[in-house]
């Protein structure tokens, strides 16, 4: 389902071929948690994700974000950034808003992993849980 949200000037959008996938190369390839991740690992990891995209009046892309789901029983949120520029004006909860808003998904148990951001997933009824996981072989 193909979706698009106007927030105070902004859009987000689910339209991947609206995605910017240079800029969205730049971003996660610096972020902490995929740095140095490649374009040929970027490309396949939204091709099999719901993936959002922010974007300003002018049409650039100033945020993204993808989920893995089954659109059943589970999502995984991953990869949410805002252009450098951008931060520090809320948008990253709007972008959270419309992920955890998105009918194909709200009705899904959520998770994500963050080192910086629990305050902003607290606001969505986030909490810290203990969980297993396989390291990348």
């Amino acid at each position: 389902m193909q979706l698009k949200w106007e927030i105070e000037g902004y859009i987000v959008s689910d339209e991947k071929t609206m995605l910017q996938m240079d800029r969205i190369e730049a971003w996660i390839s610096e972020a902490y948690w995929a740095a140095g991740r490649s374009r040929e690992i970027i490309e396949k990891s939204i091709r099999h994700s719901l993936c959002f995209g922010m974007y300003d009046a002018d049409g650039r892309q100033i945020g993204f974000a993808r989920v893995i789901t089954d659109q059943a029983v589970f999502s995984w949120i991953m990869d949410v950034i805002i252009d450098p520029e951008f931060r520090g004006k809320g948008l990253g909860k709007k972008l959270v808003d419309c992920i955890t808003a998105h009918p194909d998904i709200k009705h899904t148990k959520m998770g994500l992993a963050t080192k910086d951001a629990h305050g902003l997933y607290r606001q969505f009824g986030f909490e810290i849980d203990e969980c297993m996981r396989r390291p990348l072989l």
